[in-house]
């Protein structure tokens, strides 16, 4: 019998996590991009939840999960995870991450008990910067020299902010002030390194014009990752498995068949 779904709130190191959780089986942790929130993932989770207890959660300063009081890092939201994973006595999950979702899942899986993981569309590379964006950074530091200038001082905080704003990603820009620190910090993380320790069984699936995380990041992670393969999803952008759900699904479905088939053997 089935378990209904569930939307509740659980507390980690003093800060309240909003996830949700339904079905039973093999557990399976969806884990969404930056920005976003667990309805972004909604239409997998419900895909899945027939045949495995599936968590989708909202990370901290996302959907109903309230911000953290300080910027995190990379670590801070894999610390997060693993004690998510411990509160609720999880064994070995399958991580589903998109994007940031991705880097999290990275960096939790080298090192840590996983069963195996699916990488959509995942940050984890550190950006090579684009001329547009050495000139936005010049631009800042320009900036920030000169408002170092007497007379101009004492505005120097307002007319800073103006610029980042100005400057920044939509992310940035859409980001309160712990959150845009949050994202500067994760973004500079390159998490080449710990994916020769990832062990498992690992597919990446992305889109073929994603501009935000490209092909050439999949390539590096397919290569670095012992265990990994490939699906590229034709005319799809950062969003591949919005773009081309059912074909998505069909990949996750063959990928996932014999996780299925240990649960229902044992019914």
């Amino acid at each position: 019998m089935r378990m209904g779904r569930i939307n509740v709130f659980t507390d980690i190191n003093g800060g309240q996590i909003h996830y949700r959780c339904s079905g039973e089986g093999k557990d399976v942790i969806l884990l969404h991009g930056w920005g976003a929130n667990i309805d972004t993932l909604a239409p997998i989770h419900r895909h899945l939840e027939p045949n495995f207890r599936v968590w989708s959660i909202d990370f901290p300063g996302c959907g109903k999960s309230p911000e953290p009081k300080e910027p995190w890092s990379i670590d801070d939201y894999t610390s997060m995870l693993e004690q998510f994973i411990k509160n609720h006595d999880i064994q070995c999950p399958i991580l589903i991450g998109h994007s940031h979702g991705g880097r999290v899942s990275i960096r939790y899986a080298a090192g840590r008990d996983v069963h195996k993981i699916i990488l959509v569309d995942s940050a984890g590379i550190k950006p090579k910067r684009k001329l547009k964006n050495q000139v936005k950074v010049y631009t800042y530091k320009t900036s920030k020299a000169l408002l170092n200038l007497p007379g101009l001082k004492s505005h120097k905080e307002k007319i800073l902010t103006r610029v980042k704003k100005k400057l920044g990603s939509t992310d940035y820009q859409n980001a309160s002030g712990v959150m845009q620190q949050t994202l500067v910090k994760v973004v500079n993380e390159d998490l080449r390194h710990y994916m020769p320790k990832i062990s498992v069984p690992t597919l990446l699936v992305w889109g073929e014009h994603d501009d935000a995380t490209p092909v050439s990041d999949a390539k590096i992670m397919e290569e670095m990752i012992p265990d990994a393969g490939l699906v590229v999803l034709k005319g799809a952008g950062h969003y591949a498995y919005l773009d081309n759900l059912q074909e998505f699904l069909v990949i996750l479905n063959h990928f996932l068949d014999k996780d299925k088939e240990a649960r229902t053997s044992h019914e």
